[in-house]
């Protein structure tokens, strides 16, 4: 619990420092150019099937929830069999999740995008923004906190576990299920794709630095791949 606490305000920086940026950068200019070219609103348009809604809006549900059950989990049951690695890991999962949120909603209070009306297949709407300060709160709008969280907690996992084929796509498998899922239903496309880069470049934060923390505990890899 220490470390997750004193690791908390280097990894939230983290994301933001040097070349991080980029990153960020490249998630807004993606964002312009699929609502400019109405590529928003033509995804939307398209992707009203009940087919996919009965597949998909689980994700809504499991996205909520996963990030809170995981890791709080991990960390119990890593306790009451005193495994350390199970530990680690829910830490650092949580951890993931915790950066994923704050920086989604920082986003989402100042772009105050509106959401898919799904009601409505005639307005196109997928371009209004209301710019400020939580003009249209922290729930909906840009970037999908559920997709940045995701990703933030399946790449952390996978840089934790680097050669493991089973968990890279089995974290890349969740992670993408939650994003396309919420892009079908109270995200736009361009809500969920920079979802996925600013959330990506969290895990990978994350995962280096509690990376570091298990070979530190135990002079050798505590979390081998």
């Amino acid at each position: 619990m220490k470390h997750f606490f004193s690791s908390l305000p280097k990894a939230f920086l983290g994301c933001f420092a040097g070349r991080k940026l980029i990153w960020h950068a490249i998630a807004i200019a993606l964002t312009l150019i699929v609502v400019s070219s109405g590529l928003d609103w033509y995804y939307f348009l398209h992707t009203r099937a009940d087919m996919l809604s009965y597949l998909f809006f689980p994700a809504v549900l499991l996205g909520g929830i996963l990030p809170i059950i995981i890791p709080v989990s991990m960390v119990i049951g890593g306790y009451i069999t005193k495994n350390n690695r199970v530990q680690i890991l829910g830490w650092a999962i949580g951890q993931a999740a915790l950066i994923g949120s704050v920086v989604s909603s920082i986003y989402k209070a100042v772009t105050g995008r509106i959401q898919p009306n799904l009601l409505d297949t005639v307005h196109d709407i997928s371009g209004n923004f209301q710019w400020g300060f939580l003009r249209h709160g922290i729930f909906w709008g840009w970037p999908s906190s559920h997709t940045t969280i995701a990703f933030a907690m399946a790449i952390a996992l996978i840089c934790l576990f680097p050669k493991n084929k089973i968990v890279r796509c089995l974290s890349l498998a969740y992670a993408l299920y939650i994003g396309i899922g919420v892009s079908f239903s109270i995200h736009w496309l361009s809500d969920c794709v920079a979802g996925m880069i600013i959330g990506s470049v969290i895990g990978v934060i994350v995962g280096r630095i509690w990376k570091d923390r298990s070979k530190a505990d135990t002079n050798e890899p505590a979390i081998k791949s």
